[in-house]
């Protein structure tokens, strides 16, 4: 119960800093309407407005609480990752047809979060099912892998310590348990292949 409550808390967090995010950007549009030379602080305003807006959509699903009975549709997953890429170093192809079990979901943007980590000079995300389980492949030209924490994720009497910036992999395999799915990775020296 504390886990879900913790979880409802960051999704409502979330929910409530997307609308006063969103009205900012209304009023730097406004500003981008009135005359003057100020077209090139406009354009970086509202670019970071829209990196702030896209992350603030992707944790409210990768840390937000999700029931049984929810879905999330795949033009919302498609907004959030493409809205995520812009001026970015990541790449995502979401090649998973229509609505999907929020937790499902949730899993896979967790998955993401610990895939990026693993590719500081960028790359390039898939998500996919296969025959009712989910497939995610990283591919970079040079990956950065924290064995510790990645040994972590499938082992559980080997799970280190997560600061705030790995917490993702502390609650991977949480919303795995939930979502009654065991998960598998693989390595090679430019990719990253999970399956769950």
């Amino acid at each position: 119960m504390n886990k879900q409550l913790a979880a409802l808390v960051g999704s409502r967090i979330c929910h409530d800093l997307i609308s006063p995010i969103g009205a900012i950007g209304n009023g730097v549009e406004l500003l981008s309407l009135a005359d003057g030379d100020s077209n090139d602080v406009v354009k970086l305003i509202t670019q970071s407005i829209d990196s702030a807006t896209a992350r603030i959509r992707f944790f409210r699903i990768a840390f937000g609480g999700a029931f049984e009975d929810q879905n999330v549709s795949r033009s919302e997953v498609l907004s959030i990752l493409s809205a995520s890429a812009i001026g970015g170093r990541h790449t995502y192809f979401w090649r998973v047809e229509g609505d999907q079990p929020r937790l499902d979901v949730r899993a896979a943007f967790l998955m993401i979060q610990c895939m990026e980590g693993a590719m500081p000079f960028g790359g390039d995300i898939t998500v996919a099912k296969s025959k009712g389980n989910w497939v995610m492949t990283a591919t970079s030209d040079r990956l950065k892998i924290d064995r510790v924490q990645w040994i972590g994720i499938t082992n559980r009497d080997a799970r280190p310590y997560a600061d705030a910036s790995q917490v993702q992999f502390a609650l991977l395999p949480v919303v795995l348990e939930e979502a009654g799915r065991s998960l598998s990775v693989e390595f090679t020296d430019t990719t990253i292949t999970a399956e769950f």
